[in-house]
C-alpha cells in the first residue's frame, strides 16, 4: 500500500523580523493513501473543468480568499456560493488525514529565544505522528511519499539534509529503524507543477492557523478541516500548537 505525505506552510519561518499582525507559522500535513488520492484528485480535476474549463488551475488558498490570479470569477456571487460549496463538499468528503505544527512565534521567542529551525523543528513532529498513524493502519507494508512546496534552493538544500538527519537519528519518541520501515522518498515540486496534493495541504493549512490565532472566531472552512485532523485516544495529536 502506498500513502503520500503532502507538506504546505502556512505564514513564513523568520524569528528575527515579522509580521505581528500574523506571528505565527504552521506546517500542515496530508496524509492519504494512494487509493483515496486518486479518488479525490479526479473530483478536484472535474471541479477545475467545471468553473474554469481548465485542469490547470491551481488552488491556492489566499488567491481564491482575495479573488485574483484566476480567481475573478468568485466576484460572482452565485457562482462563488456554488464553488465554495462543491469544494467544500470535496474536502468534507475525501479521506485523508491531517498532521499539523503551528508556531506562535511571540511566546516560542520568550521561552526560547529567536535561534532555531521552525520549519525542520515542525517536520520533526509531523514525521512523528505519521509514524504512528502508519502504525496503526491494517496493512502490513506500507511505502509512503513526501512531496513538499520549493522554497528555494538554499532552504529545500537546508530542509532535505534535516530530513534525511531525522532517517538517520531518529526523533526522541521514534527510532529510525521506524522512520525508514515508512519513507522511502522526500520530493520538492514547484507550485505550477499542480500538484493536487499540495493544494488540498495549503486549503488545510490556512484555516488551522486561523483557529490557532482564534480558537473563537468564526472559522466554517476549520469545521470541515476538523474532523480530518489526527485524533488518538480521543486527544487531536495532529493539531500542535507550540509552546
Amino acid at each position: 500500500m502506498k500513502y503520500f505525505l503532502f507538506i504546505d506552510e502556512c505564514g513564513d519561518q523568520n524569528l528575527a523580523n515579522f509580521d505581528t499582525a500574523f506571528p505565527i507559522f504552521t506546517l500542515c500535513g496530508v496524509l492519504i493513501s494512494e487509493k483515496d488520492y486518486l479518488t479525490m484528485g479526479s473530483e478536484i480535476v472535474e471541479m477545475k473543468q467545471k468553473y474554469w474549463n481548465d485542469k490547470k488551475v491551481i488552488l491556492h488558498s489566499r488567491d481564491i480568499r482575495k479573488c485574483e490570479k484566476g480567481f475573478e470569477i468568485l466576484f460572482d456571487l452565485d457562482k462563488k456560493k456554488s464553488f465554495y460549496e462543491n469544494l467544500n463538499y470535496i474536502m468534507a468528503n475525501g479521506t485523508y488525514t491531517v498532521v499539523s505544527c503551528s508556531i506562535l512565534k511571540e511566546s516560542y521567542i520568550r521561552k526560547y529565544g529567536r535561534l532555531g529551525d521552525v520549519y525542520a523543528l515542525s517536520l520533526s513532529y509531523i514525521i512523528e505522528r505519521t509514524i504512528f498513524f502508519l502504525d496503526a493502519q491494517p496493512e502490513k507494508e506500507i511505502e509512503l511519499h513526501v512531496y513538499a512546496e520549493k522554497r528555494g534552493k538554499k532552504e529545500d538544500t537546508s530542509l532535505l539534509n534535516y530530513y534525511n538527519e531525522v532517517l538517520d537519528r531518529g526523533t526522541y519518541f521514534v527510532k529510525p529503524e521506524r522512520i525508514k520501515k515508512y519513507f522511502k522518498s522526500f520530493v520538492f515540486k514547484d507550485k505550477k507543477e499542480n500538484i493536487i496534493g499540495l493544494q488540498i495541504s495549503d486549503l488545510a493549512a490556512y484555516p488551522i492557523t486561523r483557529y490557532v490565532l482564534d480558537k473563537d472566531s468564526v472559522n466554517l472552512a476549520f469545521n470541515i478541516i476538523e474532523p480530518k485532523i489526527y485524533t488518538q485516544s480521543g486527544k487531536k495529536h495532529g493539531l500542535k500548537i507550540l509552546p
